[in-house]
């Protein structure tokens, strides 16, 4: 009888697995989909008709459509992509009722590490797009709706080194570099400068880094064309014009 008890606890615990490793495949089904909403492709079709991917830099991102629709369709756009990485993370992956089917050896606990899950899989999606024949935007803002949740201060370090870069120098895809560049490099200086003690700290300078490379992978073509003096200026948006 004690070993049928058992059979039993063991038949159940592996079935307990199973159905949670479905539900870590479902978060991350449903997170990639939701990344892959093709929001400036869908803003641009409604606004005027055209395939945002062939207008501008062809990129399907809120900067394109800054440059292409204005300030406004932009700024919708870029304010949705940044919804898409907090759905994912927090209302998406809720959707775990049950401790993770693996041994978690990062610092965090098992609901953030299934955020972080939901997170890159919906960053994923919105650079490779199921809707749009996989050719999406470059995930900087899907990223930091993502990344407010994980790490919320250096996000908005990282934002307002974005907003100096753009303002002096026009360029978004510059702005986009800087702030990935100042997330991992500001999480660094938290810790090991100014002794912050970040929770989590040695998973997530190694997690912000595969971020930053990422957002420097999806802005290569942009790379080139800052390092050759091609890159397109934002002049679009109210601030920037001259009166």
């Amino acid at each position: 009888m004690p070993f049928a008890n058992l059979h039993s606890f063991f038949y159940l615990l592996q079935a307990s697995k199973a159905i949670n490793m479905i539900a870590i495949t479902v978060i991350a089904i449903l997170s990639y989909l939701v990344g892959s909403i093709p929001t400036a492709i869908i803003v641009a079709r409604c606004r005027r008709g055209i395939d945002i991917r062939q207008h501008g830099s062809g990129n399907a991102g809120g900067t394109n459509v800054f440059r292409v629709l204005g300030w406004k369709a932009g700024t919708f756009v870029v304010l949705a992509d940044i919804g898409k990485g907090l759905v994912a993370t927090m209302f998406v992956a809720q959707l775990m009722y049950g401790p993770i089917p693996f041994q978690n050896v990062t610092p965090f606990d098992d609901f953030t590490l299934v955020q972080i899950i939901a997170g890159c899989s919906a960053i994923l999606g919105h650079i490779w797009t199921v809707f749009a024949g996989f050719r999406g935007g470059k995930g900087i803002a899907t990223a930091g709706g993502m990344l407010i949740g994980v790490a919320p201060l250096e996000v908005a370090i990282s934002l307002g080194v974005f907003a100096v870069v753009l303002l002096v120098s026009h360029y978004v895809s510059l702005g986009s570099l800087s702030a990935a560049l100042a997330f991992p490099l500001t999480m660094f200086f938290r810790e090991n400068i100014f002794m912050a003690e970040i929770e989590g700290y040695n998973t997530l300078i190694f997690f912000s880094l595969g971020i930053s490379f990422l957002i420097f992978y999806t802005h290569r073509a942009n790379i080139k064309r800052l390092l050759k003096g091609t890159e397109n200026k934002i002049s679009t948006i109210p601030l920037f014009r001259k009166r």
